[in-house]
Order: C-alpha cells, then structure tokens, then sequence
C-alpha cells in the first residue's frame, strides 16, 4: 500500500477540543494584526507544538509554504502537475463557475439527500470533495447537513475566516492515493480535476474505494475542447493543432492548454473515457452519464436561456485565459505566442462571434452494497 502524509493544517479543521460555541461556522484563519480568535483542535496531522500564542505566525507560515509565484500568480507548491493558480482571482472564477454550473445542473444528483440523510443514530453521514477548488461545494453541503462530516481536499488549504464547523481542509496531492480514505464516506465527489490528476482510470476506482456501500460517486469532467453549432442542432468539435497560430481563437488556446496539461502529466481527456471507467468498475452500478453543452459565449442565435448561460460562461473563460498563463508558459509555449492568443481569444468572446459550446461529461452512479 501506497503510504503519504498528507499535510494537514491547522486552520481550517474538524474541531475536537475546543471552547468555540458557535452554531454553524468558526474562526478558521486570522489576518494579520487581528485579534486572537478561539483556540481550536483539529484532526489534523500538523504538530501542535508547532503553534504559536498568536494565530498570525502559522498563517503566514503555512501561506509560504503552500503557495508560489509564478507569472504574476500563485501556484501551489505540492503538485507539478497540476499548473493552474490557486490565488483570489482563481477561487473568484471558480466561485461565479459554481453558481453558473448550479443554474445549469442543479447543486446535486438526485439521489444525494437520500443518502446524506441523518437516520442512523450514531453514525454520521461523511461527504468527501477531491480537488474543491474554492470549497463552494463542500461547505453548503456542511451547513444544509449540519450533523454529516465533511471533508476536503486539496493542493491548497481553504482560503476563508470561517468555515462550517463540521467542515475540516486537508492538503494532499490526491495522485499520491486514497488509501487513508478507503471506506469512509457516503459521498465522494471530484469535479473539473483532470488537469492535475495522472492518471483518471485509477482515481475512480480510488474514489470508488473511499465508499461505505450505496454511496455516491459524483465526478464530472470536460475535455479543453470547444464545440460548434451545426445547423442541424448537433456539435461538432473543433479539431485543431498547435502548429497554427489563427482561428476559431478559444478553440485554438484551449487545444494548447490541452496540450500544455497533458505535457505537464495531466489527464486533459479524462471526460471523454469518464463514462467507460465508471461502467467497467465492478463496485458501481446505477450509473447515470450526462451531457452538458455549456454555451461559450451569447451568441445572437442562442435563445434566452443559453444567453444568459453565455454571458457567464464568457466571464468565466476570459479569467480562465488569464488563469491559464501559467500552464501555457510552463510547457515552453513563447510568450509572445501566449499573448496573441489571449488577446485574439478575448476579443472572439466579448463579440460573441461564434455559436460554441464547451461539453461538461458528468457521471454519478452508487457503490454496490455486496
């Protein structure tokens, strides 16, 4: 078995020990030359002694430790793979994308507040988010299922004051293994991960492992392509290389940032077997594969609906072409190449000039119970 530590921290965790009296979130980071908050435990591998009187130290420590920068951004510093930032811009991006993704798919698959229902006395319900990103997801889980257990992780910790207290943040590259999770959880969920995870075929069957029996699985993944509208209402993806430097524009820098996470040891077509790996686990069943062609933009042809989903969905990659600098430069693209793509790519987004759509693969499915 795979043995790792993962680096957890001490902000923001599972309180153990603790004097907080709160009834929904606590204290879980100080800025500087604020008041001392609460003490606080938490399950957490970090070294208590570690610790400082005043809360400001460990802070600005672990933010050292966690984050670098590169190209004006931070990265973190746990994984080479996974090359996008981790700073307030991104988590801004990935909160307004969360809102847009629930407008379109709905927070939940359907099955999930039958499972995360507290009806075993003494036996909490316990969800857990592999690569949550700003932690949006997992925390209105923690606060509509106060009694469950929610955990989550990623190459950073949640970057907020206060978090639900049932809520716990662990730092872990999640390519290193599950194993301390196997069995765990009623819930599993990994979303728009691809980019940083090596290999995708075994982190399904990892997150399949991390189940109790009649859990959900709950991954959804998109390909770094770009799709047009056929007039016969089909999509058809924008097959292009590297070697060409002209449009369609946000097809063209998203076939480079394919290229750029692939190359960095990313899985950036994990979306399209997604469905397949699913099916061909033996501890899976009632598997459910859907499509979700999101809008790129509000083109005029789209109707009411779709042009709403556009504009944000606009937003939304004009700060992912920023995002995405990093990746693009790291995989030795010039920067001179790097900015007559962003540039050309944002103007093709701000006139709407195309009728594009980017194909979100979603999967959910339950864990046999035998």
């Amino acid at each position: 078995m795979l043995q790792h530590d993962p680096q957890a921290i001490p902000y923001p965790g599972l309180p153990q020990d603790t004097d907080y009296d709160g009834d929904e979130d606590y204290l879980a980071s100080l800025p500087p030359f604020s008041a001392p908050g609460p003490t606080l435990s938490s399950r957490t591998s970090y070294d208590i002694s570690m610790r400082s009187a005043s809360p400001t130290p460990p802070v600005w420590s672990i933010r050292a430790q966690a984050f670098k920068q590169e190209g004006g951004r931070e990265l973190n510093t746990c994984s080479e793979v996974y090359r996008l930032p981790a700073d307030n811009e991104e988590l801004d991006r990935l909160n307004k994308q969360h809102e847009m993704f629930i407008e379109v798919m709905g927070k939940y698959p359907p099955c999930l507040p039958d499972i995360m229902r507290d009806d075993v006395p003494g036996e909490p319900k316990a969800c857990l988010d592999l690569g949550c990103g700003s932690g949006a997801w997992i925390m209105e889980l923690a606060r509509e299922y106060p009694n469950s257990l929610a955990v989550a992780v990623d190459l950073v910790p949640l970057q907020y004051l206060t978090i639900p207290v049932n809520c716990r943040s662990e730092v872990d590259d999640i390519n290193l293994g599950l194993e301390h999770f196997h069995g765990d959880f009623n819930v599993v969920r990994a979303r728009l991960v691809s980019s940083g995870i090596k290999d995708y075929g075994r982190l399904v069957d990892q997150a399949a492992h991390c189940l109790r029996p009649a859990g959900l699985l709950d991954m959804m993944e998109f390909d770094f392509h770009v799709y047009d509208h056929m007039e016969d209402g089909n999509h058809r993806r924008c097959e292009l290389d590297t070697a060409t430097i002209d449009q369609p524009w946000v097809a063209r820098w998203m076939t480079f940032a394919n290229v750029a996470a692939r190359n960095a040891g990313g899985d950036p077509d994990a979306a399209t077997h997604l469905h397949r790996w699913m099916r061909a686990n033996p501890h899976l069943e009632d598997i459910v594969y859907q499509d979700y062609w999101v809008p790129v933009s509000p083109h005029a042809s789209f109707n009411d609906f779709q042009k709403r989903i556009g504009s944000r969905m606009r937003d939304n990659i004009l700060a992912f072409l920023k995002s995405g600098r990093p990746l693009l430069l790291g995989s030795g693209v010039p920067e001179p190449i790097v900015d007559e793509l962003q540039v050309n790519a944002e103007r093709e987004l701000r006139t709407a000039a195309r009728a594009q759509y980017i194909r979100c693969q979603s999967v959910y499915c339950r864990k046999k119970v035998s």
